[in-house]
């Protein structure tokens, strides 16, 4: 399992010290690595989501695309449950307990993380 872990980018901004709750160390050290690892494979996913929506994201303001993502992320349960997947399966089964114990806190940061991802990455979003 210990290869689930090489593969991964290192984080050199994700900081962690002894004062570092539980949640946000499980974060910087798991999640956040896990996440900039399936950043392309997670623009794709959106594209693909966008496609199936068949709505006009590629013809509406920058403004109304941010306004998507979230409320995308927020209101489909479907997909929000497949990104959750997309990350979970890269976890160990010592991650995978350490998540399960703080799931709710967890599932809120994954979908932190991946929001301000896809906000940030507009012009891959729209690109071909």
């Amino acid at each position: 399992m210990s290869d689930k872990i090489s593969i991964r980018p290192i984080i050199a901004k994700a900081k962690v010290s002894e004062s570092t709750s539980i949640e946000e160390v499980f974060q910087n050290e798991v999640l956040r690595p896990i996440i900039k690892m399936q950043h392309d494979l997670l623009i794709l996913l959106f594209k693909e989501y966008i496609k199936n929506k068949k709505g006009l994201f590629h013809e509406i303001s920058n403004a109304k695309r941010r306004v998507f993502i979230e409320n995308s992320l927020a209101k489909d349960i479907a997909f929000k449950s497949e990104i959750k997947g997309m990350i979970t399966g890269h976890f160990t089964p010592e991650e995978f307990a350490q998540y399960a114990a703080i799931s709710n806190d967890a599932n809120k940061r994954i979908m932190g993380i991946i929001k301000e991802r896809l906000l940030n990455s507009l012009s891959e979003l729209i690109g071909g």
